[in-house]
């Protein structure tokens, strides 16, 4: 893929962003303001999710490891 095809690709991807948002319809300062506003909100979301999911999984595997038979480590200690 050359640059200048890469180009036309991500200026495609920009008026789809576009479209499908509807800030086709606000002024430069709006649209400004909004994908900002947008793009903040995803970053904490992703920022989150890296931070927090695994701690959540972890605990859940612990949880149903639990339920379903598992022994857990301080049993194992108090048996031998």
């Amino acid at each position: 893929m050359n640059f200048k095809s890469f180009r036309e690709y991500l200026s495609w991807l920009y008026y789809q962003y576009l479209l499908i948002t509807g800030i086709y319809v606000l002024e430069p300062w709006e649209k400004s303001i909004f994908s900002s506003i947008l793009f903040s909100a995803i970053g904490m979301v992703i920022y989150t999710s890296y931070v927090f999911v695994p701690i959540h999984v972890r605990l859940a595997l612990e949880f149903f490891s639990g339920i379903f038979g598992g022994q857990s480590e301080s049993t194992m200690a108090l048996i031998n």
